[in-house]
């Protein structure tokens, strides 16, 4: 039977004390880059683009909370992270939530009139069909919010990623990340074949 798999605080607390934190922060960074591709995936998708990533940024993201929390006596948990993330995720169900619901409103509005129209003759589907351009606008919209949601939290990420490595001094070349679309800051493209990476812009010291 091999040997049971040590929980990382485990691990970390066997090195000493400049190798816990750097086991610690490279645990992190590895799932700040996990999540900021995660997120931009879905930034990508709102564009149009199809992009088939596994990874759930929202589960990452509870996950990684849940790691920091358990890590606060190291430094490694931001409650500011979990209150910016918090508003963007209520934001963004909040935005698909209304989207749903303009296009339920419309379906039904849409069959009552049809069946009026059929009943007594009279044509009450052209004004509803009318309303189109309106639900095209919501949808433009939306998609406008959410992307500006998913930039934003990305954006934050990546900050965050960045001060981590520069504070304890690990090469940005380790942690490179997929990246599906652009303009972000601190990071400069790089195309691999097919693929885009991104690497943080961080000065050596």
């Amino acid at each position: 039977m091999g040997k049971p798999v040590k929980d990382s605080v485990e691990a970390a607390l066997e090195l000493d004390e400049k190798e816990v934190y750097a086991h610690i922060a490279h645990e992190s960074a590895e799932d700040m880059i996990r999540i900021i591709s995660s997120l931009d995936a879905e930034r990508a998708k709102l564009h149009g683009e199809v992009i088939y990533y596994r990874d759930d940024w929202d589960d990452l993201i509870r996950e990684r909370l849940a790691k920091g929390k358990r890590h606060t006596a190291f430094d490694f948990y931001n409650p500011a992270l979990f209150e910016i993330w918090e508003k963007k995720v209520k934001e963004a169900k909040e935005t698909k939530r209304m989207e749903k619901l303009a296009y339920a409103v419309f379906g039904v509005v849409t069959l009552v009139a049809t069946l009026a129209s059929v009943v007594t003759g009279t044509p009450y589907i052209l004004p509803v069909l009318a309303a189109v351009p309106l639900l095209i606008f919501i949808r433009d919209r939306t998609r406008e919010k959410l992307d500006l949601i998913y930039y934003e939290l990305t954006q934050f990420f990546i900050d965050e990623l960045g001060a981590l490595l520069e504070k304890y001094s690990l090469s940005p070349e380790r942690y490179r990340f997929k990246i599906f679309s652009g303009g972000y800051f601190g990071v400069s493209l790089e195309k691999r074949g097919a693929e885009i990476t991104a690497l943080l812009n961080i000065e050596k010291t």
